[in-house]
């Protein structure tokens, strides 16, 4: 049985408008389907990503949304923040649990309960699901939160410090 849903509105549109800047990916082709090793059960593995510098950016944050969950909230796959402003890309698997990060970077949970990234994993037979990944330009150098903070607590500090977000996002259904 294929669970059927409306489809869930892209949130990023809906959040205050800000410039967009240049995000690219070895590893995530915008709008196809994830890789095997970025899902739950294969892998888990963060996708590389490269972005452009945002004048004025004294930190980036970068997160992974899946609007389509069956939930009201979504879910959040990857939540990492203060990446120092000289930093414009990631390794692939820089998500990973204990990965070295730049700087005083470090992961706040993911909606699994993790510090790391989580891969796509939707329900068995649900409709295809989209992976948002975002890179916000912060114009501080630090969020100012911890560790423990939730994703909604992380969004709701980024909704008051962002200079400008970057989006690519892949897909995957079971």
């Amino acid at each position: 049985m294929v669970l059927e849903r409306p489809i869930t509105p892209d949130p990023y549109p809906l959040l205050p408008a800000v410039p967009s800047f240049g995000v690219t990916s070895t590893d995530v082709t915008d709008g196809q389907p994830l890789k095997d090793d970025q899902v739950a059960d294969a892998g888990n593995t963060s996708p590389q990503l490269s972005w452009d510098a945002v004048e004025g950016a004294e930190s980036y944050t970068v997160t992974c949304f899946d609007p389509d969950a069956p939930t009201p909230s979504g879910f959040w796959h990857w939540v990492l923040v203060d990446l120092p402003a000289d930093v414009t890309s990631l390794d692939t698997g820089a998500g990973a649990e204990g990965a070295a990060l730049p700087g005083a970077a470090f992961h706040c949970r993911n909606d699994t309960g993790g510090s790391s990234f989580a891969g796509a994993a939707p329900p068995e037979g649900d409709q295809v699901h989209r992976y948002f990944f975002v890179v916000h330009a912060v114009t501080a150098p630090e969020l100012g939160v911890d560790p423990d903070a939730s994703p909604a607590v992380v969004s709701f500090n980024l909704a008051f410090k962002t200079a400008g977000r970057a989006i690519i996002h892949g897909t995957y259904a079971h």
